[in-house]
């Protein structure tokens, strides 16, 4: 069953979610949470989805990057955003234990606030410690797109947003994005924004 996505302004996505219990994340409840959060993700579409993002404050997120939304991004975007495919996976009580020192500012966007995009700055890589959904631990080792997925959502889950990071001078509509900033290098984007160049 299609879940509703709730929008930015909905007090759950400010809250700090809680975690969920090794019991809890095996309940059919759970299980039957995690196969619809995949579906309302893949029909948004997106590449992650987090529980408060349906209203529910529980440390739960799905992350899935197709291949299919990789096919018009030409290759040097791809390259530059360290971007491939990601099998789809859970994310259950998940912490950054080690951000990398340098840092990739892209585009980014939200289900939760549809139709807008702004620049946002992030580690390049981290490492994130989690449960999966059969309560077993896990650890990822992520650069590039995926560490940016994995960064924006457990941010949902702390109760930030993408807007809190962005470079506000940035901030498009999803129309003005595809018109005239995505094909772009980022540095110039910078300059044609009147930003400082990294």
């Amino acid at each position: 069953m299609g879940l509703t996505i709730i929008q930015a302004g909905e007090p759950v996505l400010r809250q700090v979610s809680r975690a969920l219990t090794a019991a809890e994340i095996v309940l059919p409840a759970t299980q039957q949470l995690i196969e619809d959060m995949r579906e309302t993700m893949r029909k948004a579409p997106g590449v992650g989805l987090a529980a408060p993002q349906i209203g529910l404050p529980l440390q739960l997120a799905v992350i899935e990057d197709r291949p299919e939304y990789l096919k018009d991004v030409t290759p040097e975007r791809l390259a530059e955003r360290e971007r491939k495919p990601v099998p789809f996976f859970v994310l259950i009580n998940p912490r950054i234990v080690q951000h990398s020192k340098d840092t990739a500012e892209f585009y980014e966007g939200c289900l939760s606030l549809p139709g807008w995009s702004a620049l946002v700055q992030r580690a390049r890589g981290v490492t994130v410690e989690y449960t999966d959904e059969h309560a077993q631990p896990k650890h990822i080792e992520a650069r590039g797109w995926l560490a940016r997925i994995l960064q924006h959502e457990i941010d949902h889950l702390q109760g930030r947003l993408y807007i809190d990071h962005m470079e506000t001078r940035s901030l498009t509509t999803l129309d003005n994005l595809n018109r005239y900033w995505k094909d772009l290098p980022i540095q110039t984007v910078r300059r044609q924004l009147g930003l400082n160049t990294r």
